[in-house]
């Protein structure tokens, strides 16, 4: 297995994938058994509309090392494609999936591929090595930060808003015993950010 230059490389070598920081790839190509597309169509089209909401949100959360996933019927129908983005090991976002609500929609979707032997088979890893094909190039926005670090900030940058918009923390800026911390490069840096 090769790796983008500079990027870590995953706990298990002969593990098909490219890293680039913490993030990995993974992409499935397999066969649709015949006769189940447009099952598989209404399948995906479900799933889609559960995400939107909160459905399949709270699951994924509960994985929480997935940075997006795509599912993609092509060649007339005939072929199916599973890309993601994950942190950590191979062999952990497997088995994460296995473990959470995840896994059942995983085991829906895959039952309309051929030769599939089900999320909680031993064989499943081996099954997805084998449909498993390496990107040729890989790239991650943010290679450093791992989907639980990414949602703190977010959830560190609401808070912080909400705390900007109160007369307290004008008053606090305004307070000249605050003078000092205000004016320190880090904390006008903060406010900067805050107003952009």
């Amino acid at each position: 297995m090769t790796a983008t230059p500079g990027a870590a490389q995953p706990t298990h070598p002969e593990r098909p994938g490219r890293s680039e920081g913490v993030a990995s790839e993974f992409t499935v190509f397999t066969k649709i058994k015949p006769g189940h597309t447009e099952a598989l169509r209404a399948l995906l089209a479900d799933i889609e509309g559960k995400s939107a909401g909160e459905g399949n949100r709270g699951a994924i959360r509960q994985i929480g090392t997935l940075h997006d996933a795509r599912h993609v019927i092509f060649d007339n129908g005939t072929r199916f494609m599973f890309a993601s983005v994950f942190d950590g090991s191979w062999d952990t976002y497997i088995d994460d999936f296995a473990k959470t609500e995840v896994g059942k929609i995983f085991g829906m979707i895959f039952s309309h591929i051929e030769g599939f032997p089900g999320v909680s088979d031993p064989g499943a890893k081996d099954w997805f090595v084998a449909h498993q094909e390496p990107a040729g190039a890989f790239f991650s926005a943010y290679p450093d930060l791992t989907v639980q670090q990414i949602w703190k900030d977010q959830e560190v940058d609401e808070a912080f808003e909400e705390v900007l918009d109160t007369p307290e923390f004008r008053a606090a800026l305004e307070n000249p015993a605050n003078a000092e911390l205000v004016a320190t490069p880090a904390f006008q840096r903060l406010l900067e950010l805050a107003a952009s």
